[in-house]
């Protein structure tokens, strides 16, 4: 049965993007449901990253439709700031900020606030991702791969977007890191309702946290579905992806 256009917090229609003589996404389309954890897949340099930084309107596109929440996107979205929240690879934090500070910057951007509110908010933000009160005082130089992560996912909520976009989240993280930041993930996602956006190459998070998984490749969507539908898709890509030797031992566990 189709959905409804209110079901869906991200709708792409026939999407074209590209630099100069080259196209990166050609006609793509793509919906994600609202309270869903959607992951991307694709080749590296393939435009999983550009997608993403399409629909968020940090890049843009020559053709095609895009709409958030409803509402059609243009070049840059007034409020959009509130719509969402951003995790970018290796976090991206402030190197001159401290951990307070970063997680306060879209408070002082997008409201009025005072200081007493704010150190609230930051501190219980960080809570959240599983961070200590003590950890608001550090700068980026003084935290670890995991900690840097969490600063950035406490900064991206802090508006609380109904909207998450992370952008290979569990990147330079050890397996144990990486498997915590999964569970973060999903815990947060259940508790405030989430509708996240994970653009990732990691299988794991594929498996454990994502509900659905769309494979991009020659600038479209070529596949999506729960990991069990990709793994039986037959286009060409999809199946290099899923079969090869590194994801032997997923298939295993998924038997």
């Amino acid at each position: 049965m189709e959905q409804s256009q209110e079901e869906f917090a991200i709708r792409v229609r026939d999407l074209v993007v590209g630099f100069g003589r080259q196209t990166v996404l050609d006609q793509l389309s793509l919906n994600v449901r609202k309270g869903e954890i959607l992951g991307l897949v694709g080749a590296s340099g393939g435009g999983k990253s550009v997608l993403m930084r399409t629909i968020i309107g940090l890049i843009p596109r020559r053709s095609g439709t895009i709409e958030v929440m409803g509402h059609e996107i243009g070049g840059r979205t007034q409020g959009a700031a509130t719509t969402w929240g951003i995790l970018f690879q290796q976090g991206a934090l402030f190197s001159s900020l401290t951990v307070r500070q970063n997680v306060q910057f879209p408070l002082r951007e997008n409201l009025v606030l005072s200081q007493e509110l704010m150190d609230e908010i930051a501190i219980a933000k960080l809570e959240m991702v599983g961070l200590r009160a003590q950890d608001a005082d550090k700068y980026p130089a003084e935290l670890s791969g995991g900690m840097t992560k969490r600063v950035a996912l406490a900064r991206a909520l802090a508006l609380d977007p109904p909207i998450l976009f992370l952008d290979e989240p569990t990147s330079g993280l050890d397996p144990i890191a990486a498997g915590d930041f999964d569970a973060l993930i999903g815990t947060l996602q259940k508790t405030l309702g989430l509708t996240v956006f994970m653009v990732t190459h990691d299988l794991a998070s594929l498996t454990t946290v994502c509900d659905r998984v769309a494979a991009l490749a020659d600038g479209k969507i070529v596949a999506i579905g729960p990991m069990r539908e990709l793994l039986q898709s037959e286009h060409p890509w999809v199946r290099a992806y899923f079969h090869g030797k590194r994801s032997q031992m997923l298939q295993h566990e998924m038997r």
